[in-house]
């Protein structure tokens, strides 16, 4: 008699995964509420900064667009963590970069090198997808690098708004033997950002897993290092009395060291072809992924440079006060980079909680399809409505409305991401390809987020000049409304997971009785002459608990 072997999440390499990932949302969001006061610290006017503000975010996206698809190349031929860890590094320089900027140029500059030289929003997709196959498990593990995003959102503006020009320094000023901070008062943020960076380096150096099968195999020399020092560790701690562990005969190290395998390695696979990729669902999954780039990374960018904009009531000549046209306006919230910062904090903290507590069981419910057509319709609605909260009568009820409407879109963007990821994973012919699927998918997303911000921020000038203020806000519409075609012609694809993973009952009672661990279950990642078996049905929900199922669409 045999039953199903239970399919558990492997929790410590992703885990490792989220600590390497960490860093990034905190470099990527701590410098949103300091980027406009930036900006102008450069000697670019009031009426400009959303405009310049717009290019950095779009210099940044269309250069992640040109090298997507080689890192997405590149990791399948060199492994996933070395990609990951050249990407890593990379962003940890031009941060420093980036803080150290003395003028616009070299800003663009560095946002143009940061862009170029990471390409691990795709390479990491592939990593999870190659540790976690099985469709049932995906909402969870594919939810828990949009979590760590969340996390980082958390801390990021929070560093940003806290740290950034701690001495208050204003455009122009000159000081006679100015401090470090005094004469670039914006890379404060940016070192704190680079020490998450060395933690996600060396955590990732030492006991990071490579997921690509053809690499599998190779030695690697720094979780060999990193296995020794976990075992000198827990060497130290048996002989310390006080903290002496219970069991004393233990001495395997937690990480086992790679060694070469003595059995003989598959052969080589030839490298898929784009074409082979690009079939109708999967170039469907890759506008649908785009287009939400695009129009969330449009409201990211917009938002503080409205945030910081001057109110209404503040008397400042910039603002155009309503009148007879109804649609004719243009004033923002006269909020500094802290009080955006805390916002943005409460906006990530917010976003966690979604993430964590209530996406996993809708989407199970639901399914990740039905999930993402309802973001689809909501997004628009909630841009539509942005502009008008800097016509409510005093500030703080003016910030009240922009963060309800901040909330709803937060919502929506916990939901759209992890559900357009998993349908874009789904819709893969083959493991083998996913590397290929998601590097285009770094790509068509990252063309999306340069041509928002850019168009945005462009908008938000034009609009600001001519006392149109909801100019940017209702193009971001237009693009949420675009959206809604692609996604009402997606499909559920099947999974990546083998239902063969069946254990001997007998066999497990054996090893019980003989002190023996269980036998180990391979995931069976392109294994057997038939290629990577696939799931034609499954319950979403199985192993976590629900009853629900899941009807494919």
């Amino acid at each position: 008699m045999a039953q199903r072997r239970e399919r558990k999440l492997p929790v410590q390499q992703l885990t490792i995964l989220a600590i390497c990932r960490f860093a990034e949302p905190i470099a990527g969001t701590s410098l949103f509420p300091y980027l406009p006061e930036m900006i102008k610290s450069f000697g670019v006017a009031e009426n400009e900064v959303g405009k310049w503000a717009g290019l950095a975010a779009a210099t940044f996206s269309l250069c992640q667009a040109c090298a997507g698809v080689p890192w997405g190349r590149f990791s399948d031929v060199y492994g996933r963590k070395v990609a990951i860890l050249l990407g890593m590094t990379s962003t940890m320089v031009t941060s420093l970069m980036w803080g150290f900027s003395v003028n616009l140029p070299m800003a663009i500059v560095a946002r143009a090198l940061a862009g170029i030289g990471n390409g691990n929003v795709g390479i990491i997709r592939t990593t999870v997808a190659e540790m976690v196959p099985f469709k049932e498990l995906q909402p969870r593990a594919f939810s828990l690098m949009p979590l760590v995003w969340n996390i980082g959102s958390i801390f990021g503006p929070m560093i940003g708004g806290a740290l950034a020009n701690p001495f208050n320094v204003e455009p122009g000023r000159q000081f006679e033997h100015p401090s470090l901070f005094q004469r670039f008062p914006y890379a404060l943020p940016n070192l704190v950002c680079a020490c998450f960076f060395a933690i996600g380096i060396t955590t990732g150096v030492l006991f990071l897993h490579e997921t690509l099968e053809s690499k599998r195999d190779k030695r690697d020399y720094g979780r060999i290092l990193g296995s020794k020092l976990v075992y000198l560790v827990k060497s130290f701690i048996r002989r310390m009395p006080c903290l002496s562990i219970s069991n004393d005969s233990e001495t395997e190290p937690l990480l086992n060291p790679d060694r070469e395998s003595g059995l003989p390695k598959p052969p080589q696979k030839p490298r898929p072809s784009i074409r082979e990729v690009l079939h109708r669902q999967s170039v469907l999954n890759l506008t649908t992924y785009a287009l939400f780039a695009m129009h969330t990374m449009t409201f990211d960018q917009l938002l503080p440079v409205h945030m910081q904009y001057p109110s209404i009531h503040s008397g400042s000549p910039d603002v155009t006060l309503p009148g007879r046209n109804p649609l004719k306006f243009a004033g923002g919230y006269s909020l500094d980079h802290f009080t955006i910062g805390m916002l943005s904090t409460a906006y990530g903290m917010f976003g966690m909680l979604v993430q964590f507590f209530v996406f996993p069981g809708v989407a199970r419910r639901y399914g990740v399809l039905n999930c993402l057509k309802v973001v689809a319709w909501v997004n628009p609605i909630a841009y539509a409505l942005m502009p008008f909260t800097a016509l409510l009568p005093t500030q703080r009820t003016q910030v009240i409305g922009a963060f309800a409407v901040m909330l709803v879109k937060c919502f929506c963007g916990i939901f759209g991401f992890p559900c357009s990821t998993i349908l874009l994973t789904n819709s893969a012919p083959s493991l083998q390809l996913l590397g290929t699927l998601n590097g285009l998918a770094t790509s068509a997303a990252a063309i999306g987020r340069a041509v928002g911000p850019a168009l945005g921020g462009g908008m938000f000038s034009l609009g600001v000049k001519h006392g149109y203020l909801i100019l940017p806000w209702w193009i971001l519409t237009a693009i949420a409304l675009l959206q809604i075609y692609p996604v009402s012609l997606l499909e559920e694809g099947e999974g990546f997971g083998d239902d063969d993973d069946l254990m001997d009952e007998e066999d497990d009672e054996q090893n019980d009785e003989a002190g023996n661990p269980p036998r180990k279950m391979s995931i069976p990642i392109g294994m057997g002459t038939q290629g990577i078996s696939r799931r034609l049905s499954c319950n979403l929900g199985q192993s976590l608990g629900s009853a629900a199922s899941y009807n494919e669409q």
